[in-house]
């Protein structure tokens, strides 16, 4: 569980750092939404 979390923890910091560069909100809400219904897929999806 320790990998999973630290895992989860340092895409979410890479994720913050290219939030910081990319200047244009709306495309930073897709990444996000895209990055949020990729992750359900693969943590609820059926194996």
């Amino acid at each position: 569980m320790h990998k999973v979390c630290g895992f989860a923890l340092f895409w979410l910091a890479v994720g913050m750092t290219l939030s910081l560069l990319i200047e244009s909100t709306f495309f930073v809400v897709c990444i996000i939404v895209v990055c949020l219904l990729a992750g359900f897929n693969l943590f609820c999806g059926k194996p």
